[in-house]
């Protein structure tokens, strides 16, 4: 081996999540020649240990994300404009969290066994949803300026078929984003590793990439997030007493102060997953147990942002905790006549008192 093969950085581990490759496997440093077989950093114990979080973090937000997406399909009261955007982050979600079994298969074997035209299409559905949440928090964000700012003149922008159309554009816009990742994700090496194989110079390449998807996919609409609502802040501000002077008024409050915390939970999330790619760009990371702990611990925590969000909803909307009660018939007690109580428990019914 050479002295860059022999120099082994955080970029050359095979077995990383599916859009953590996206930016640390051609990273500067790189060895494309990567065996079928190598030594895990972490450890038997972590090959056993990780595809089991994973999967542990896959079926938590698939089965929270489903929960959203049929909550807001199903009842009426809960098709608003917010909703509607929320129901779009849920789709990104639930389908962000399909690459996670992938990811675990590739922790067991060590190496990617679903084929090229897989690797490319996981990459890519993987690649467009975790762009794709940003945007539709940014999406969000600006709808509560709209909605805060300017209630009265943003009416005929704060409407269902608006939203729709926002939400068509927010997909289309990430996959145009992503086309390097459709363009150059493929298997190499006997299919050793799914991973973006970028021409040559490829560490001009990679180290090009990393900046442009955490500009795009982070910081850019990050600054945007945080402009709203410094806007909010100092409109709320200026309207002292008056902003809680109407039912209306208190339920946008209610409302943006999800938003917020929805927002806020992502970038504590994210950030750590962007600034390692960084640093990785301008010092390569030793591949030590304790650097690779790290690495793949960031990872799992983007990854469980998706869970995160239907809790969020859960504990902090009225409406989205009604709903999920009744959809999981958490109330016991549900009047079904006017002298009649049912409970689900016993399916009996008595009179009342």
């Amino acid at each position: 081996a050479d002295d860059n093969t022999a120099q082994s950085t955080c970029g050359e581990v095979d077995h990383q999540s599916l859009h953590l490759e996206m930016f640390q496997n051609s990273s500067i440093g790189v060895d494309n020649s990567s065996s079928l077989a190598y030594e895990t950093p972490l450890g038997e114990g972590g090959v056993l240990i990780m595809p089991v979080i994973y999967f542990m973090v896959c079926a938590i937000g698939l089965v929270g994300n489903t929960l959203v997406i049929y909550v807001v399909l199903r009842y009426a009261k809960m098709k608003t404009v917010t909703n509607i955007y929320i129901l779009n982050l849920a789709v990104a979600d639930e389908l962000f969290m399909l690459g996670l079994p992938f990811l675990a298969m590739q922790n067991a074997l060590s190496y990617w066994p679903f084929g090229s035209l897989m690797c490319r299409l996981v990459m890519t559905i993987d690649a467009i949803n975790q762009f794709t949440s940003i945007f539709c928090l940014m999406v969000m964000s600006v709808d509560r300026y709209l909605a805060v700012v300017h209630p009265m003149t943003s009416t005929k922008w704060r409407r269902p078929v608006v939203a729709k159309l926002v939400n068509v554009g927010v997909w289309g816009f990430s996959i145009v984003v992503v086309l390097p990742v459709i363009m150059f994700s493929h298997t190499k090496n006997d299919m050793a590793m799914c991973n973006i194989n970028w021409p040559e110079p490829p560490a001009v390449w990679s180290a090009a990439f990393i900046l442009y998807t955490a500009i795009m996919g982070f910081f850019a609409p990050l600054v945007v997030i945080c402009l709203c609502y410094l806007l909010i802040v100092l409109k709320v501000k200026s309207s002292g007493a008056r902003v809680c002077s109407t039912k209306s008024r208190r339920s946008e409050r209610r409302v943006t102060r999800m938003v917020t915390v929805v927002v806020t939970v992502f970038a504590i999330c994210w950030l750590p997953f962007y600034l390692l790619n960084i640093v990785n760009i301008v010092v390569p990371l030793p591949r030590e147990p304790a650097i690779m702990g790290l690495f793949l611990f960031v990872v799992v925590l983007s990854y469980a942002n998706s869970c995160a969000n239907p809790l969020l909803y859960a504990f902090l909307s009225d409406n989205f905790k009604k709903s999920f009660q009744k959809v999981l018939r958490l109330n016991r007690r549900v009047p079904i006549a006017k002298n009649c109580v049912c409970t689900y428990t016993y399916l009996l019914c008595w009179p009342m008192p």
